[in-house]
């Protein structure tokens, strides 16, 4: 009794395990391999794909997980293989009995029964071998498919993962590989033939067999028709259809991109079926636009190539969304293409002088209209320069900008704050600002950083939609403005920013941008790294942002490659092509940003652009962030007494009775003023005093060095210690200038006022004196001759 009960209870338990085996037999995922990384536009359409990592063109089946295949290939393939597929359960026991009988009459075997669920299970189980066993085994696996899945949820399977001739698998890859084309757009003679080459994969290639495949496909179509699935002259045009040749290639418009996708995913070996929809990149780039951005890229950079200049990115953006329309990562250039420029660090030229004005604005530190110094600069041992290689003496910081000048950019940093600046910067955006801030110093807004065009691109855009904003709520700035913490910035410092970009010259046809009726608004940029390394342009508009990098990727320099004459007619042009595509945005270019609520009027001075002080000599209104503190007063400005014929300025005591006119004179400092009359011959220096005693106005200025400076000198070539050339201005231009460094007399200068001096290591006093006995003094340090 005991033995029959333990009898039992082993048959139960073996049942059980059996049942368990049968319940968790099929593997999850039910195909286990690696997929090719595909990429699609915002709308479906493939722009790129590259092999698996074992070397098969195998996409991802979408179709699969979600059940659906092309009607077309469905009805042909059930045709050619399984024609009750849709009535039994798996196992065709019908087909069975009838390939039973013929193979017994032929004596050998002429007919087959595997069904598609069957087939389906053999491609899961490749590379087992082919036994009874294995037989047996895979009806189990058949009948458990044919209970977890549904009939159409099959049809996928098989469809992802059957051979299709060459290293091609799966339906999607065939009909991109063999016909150009997505599988939702096969014709029937198409899918007719693709039906037969699971069974037959060889019969694809060239020169084996073509004949007997068009025979096969031609029959299976004659029987599709034979069943009403389409009309007689469907079937000749479909019969009519030459077979596939050579695989073909598949559409590379955005290579770059979906190398980066894939090795942000780990690499193309992390891309395999333990995850959902592994490989597949549904991105937000539209194919027409990242087409026609590649062509004009290309072109343009055929054009440099004959300078030597043989590279070329473009981003191009939604200013509003934020969602990337183009990503042309490189041109098609025979030298270094795979290179992705877009995502690779270069040097930032001037493209961060904008942030820099417009937190100036927010700190409180300038107002659109402020002047700014452009004279020489030396600070310690870096001294700017502007590109012209020439100084205007007093610039609106606006105009600083829309000119790109660097000095008043370097003046404006040091006023700032590297530190700061740099926290903003990091905060915008700015992937790519590993080091400290003090060793990138002053040079950082000249390109002494590198950034990606990925970046700066979204970091102009950033300020757009910052522009864009009206609410006043969202004018704070997160940090207290002026202490030069600021950690955002506010949509009026961004507006008026926007403002400034707009003025800045234009390459080309495109100079004369102002004088034609449905002109293009745009905010752009453009930056030339040191040594013309690297060009850049960026522009913004309501509706788009695009931003070109042009150059080369082993980063050699070249004498042509300037920014406005290179990346910026490469701008120009990308959006006037984005103008004549009404497909991308309802929005028009020719809109501007609404001027942001957060803006407020103030009283400045016509002539220096601070905040009106009670000695200015005419009044005007500008824009200012709401939120900024108050600038300092004109510094500029001054009344003056001048003697009754106005030509001479007077010193009037209490109760002389002097006949004399007091006026209100605009007046710079004499550096300033010394290259600014060059270039504004309206400019009125003050009158003499009378007396000529040196009054209380500087008469002098020197350049360099700044007070307590310290300077590294280079030894010259021979040994030597090196020189310095120290520079100095007078605001009387027939002025003469004295030198003496250390109480040594050095010489004497006139008009154009330099001297040089070969200063040795240690603490230096140089001294300057007019004609009329003026005095200006300067301690600097000599830190050593760098050898």
């Amino acid at each position: 009794m005991k033995r029959g009960k333990w009898t039992a209870d082993m048959v139960f338990i073996g049942f059980v395990v059996l049942f368990l085996m049968y319940i968790f037999m099929l593997p999850d995922p039910l195909f286990t391999v690696y997929y090719s990384p595909v990429l699609y536009d915002r709308r479906g359409e493939l722009l790129g794909a590259m092999v698996s990592h074992d070397g098969q063109w195998r996409f991802p089946p979408q179709e699969a997980l979600e059940g659906r295949v092309n009607e077309k290939f469905k009805a042909a393939l059930i045709e050619a293989e399984d024609r009750r597929f849709m009535e039994h359960g798996g196992i065709d026991f019908l087909a069975i009995g009838r390939a039973f009988v013929q193979n017994v009459r032929e004596k050998r075997i002429v007919s087959g029964a595997s069904t598609i669920t069957m087939q389906t299970i053999r491609l899961m189980r490749t590379g087992k071998k082919r036994s009874l066993f294995e037989k047996i085994l895979e009806a189990f696996f058949t009948l458990r498919l044919e209970l977890s899945y549904s009939k159409e949820e099959i049809l996928a399977f098989y469809a992802a993962n059957a051979p299709f001739g060459a290293n091609v698998v799966g339906l999607e890859a065939a009909s991109w590989r063999w016909f150009g084309r997505a599988s939702e757009d096969l014709s029937w003679g198409e899918a007719a033939l693709l039906a037969k080459l699971p069974n037959g994969p060889g019969l694809i290639h060239p020169g084996r067999n073509r004949e007997l495949l068009k025979l096969k496909r031609d029959a299976l179509l004659e029987r599709l028709c034979a069943k009403g699935l389409f009309d007689e002259e469907t079937l000749a045009l479909a019969k009519s259809e030459n077979l596939p040749g050579e695989p073909l290639p598949l559409p590379v418009m955005a290579p770059h991109l979906l190398v980066r996708l894939v090795q942000e995913s780990g690499g193309v070996e992390s891309l395999n079926s333990r995850h959902p929809f592994p490989s597949v990149f549904n991105s937000t780039l539209d194919y027409a636009v990242q087409e026609r951005a590649a062509i004009i890229l290309n072109r343009w950079s055929d054009h440099f190539a004959g300078r030597g200049i043989m590279n070329g990115a473009c981003i191009i953006l939604d200013t509003a969304s934020g969602e990337t329309l183009a990503y042309v990562g490189n041109t098609e250039s025979e030298d270094a293409p795979a290179v992705d420029i877009a995502a690779s660090p270069r040097s930032s030229g001037s493209l961060l002088k904008p942030f820099l004005y417009a937190a100036m604005l927010d700190s409180g530190y300038i107002l659109p209209s402020s002047l700014l110094s452009d004279i020489p600069t030396r600070v310690g041992s870096y001294s700017p320069e502007n590109n012209s290689r020439s100084y205007l003496g007093v610039i609106p910081a606006d105009a600083a900008l829309a000119r790109s000048l660097n000095v008043p950019a370097v003046r404006n940093l040091r006023l700032y704050g590297i530190e700061p600046f740099a926290e903003l910067l990091k905060h915008l955006g700015v992937s790519t600002l590993f080091r400290k801030p003090e060793d990138y110093g002053l040079p950082l807004i000249l390109g002494g950083a590198e950034v990606t065009l990925w970046d700066m691109a979204h970091l102009y855009a950033g300020l757009a939609n910052r522009a864009a904003e009206t609410a006043e709520t969202a004018e704070i700035p997160a940090g207290a403005a002026g202490t030069g913490t600021d950690k955002t910035l506010s949509s009026g410092a961004a507006w008026l920013t926007l403002e400034a970009l707009t003025f800045a010259f234009r390459p080309g046809e495109e100079a004369q941008w102002q004088e034609y009726a449905g002109s293009r608004r745009i905010a752009w940029k453009t930056g030339t790294s040191f040594g013309n390394r690297d060009a850049w342009a960026i522009g913004v508009t309501p509706a788009w942002t695009v931003a070109v990098w042009i150059g080369n990727a082993s980063g050699e320099g070249r004498a042509e490659l300037v920014s406005t004459l290179t990346s910026a007619p490469v701008l120009f042009e990308l959006f006037s092509a984005l103008d004549s595509m009404n497909s991308v945005s309802g929005r028009k270019s020719g809109s501007w940003f609404p001027q942001p609520g957060s803006l407020g009027s103030v009283e400045a001075c016509a002539y220096s652009g601070f905040p009106a002080g009670p000695d200015c000599v005419r009044i005007t209104n500008v824009f200012v962030p709401k939120n900024a503190p108050s600038v300092r007063p004109c510094p500029y400005c001054r009344t003056i007494v001048l003697n009754e014929g106005e030509d001479q300025r007077v010193l009037v005591e209490a109760g002389s009775g002097a006949r004399v006119h007091t006026v209100k004179w605009f007046v710079l400092p004499p550096a300033e003023e010394w290259y600014y009359r060059k270039w504004n011959l309206d400019y009125k220096p003050l009158p003499p005093l009378e007396g000529n005693d040196g009054g209380n106005v500087n008469m002098l200025a020197l350049f360099n060095p700044e007070e307590n400076a310290s300077v590294y000198v280079p030894r010259e070539i021979d040994g030597r210690e090196g020189r310095i050339i120290f520079q100095a201005a007078h605001r009387d231009q027939g002025g003469i200038i004295y030198w003496h460094l250390d109480e040594s007399y050095m010489g004497v200068t006139s008009v154009f006022h330099e001297m040089e001096a070969r200063p040795g290591p240690g603490l230096h006093t140089l001294t300057l004196v007019d004609g009329e006995g003026v005095r200006l003094s300067r301690r600097f340090e000599v830190l050593g001759g760098v050898d």
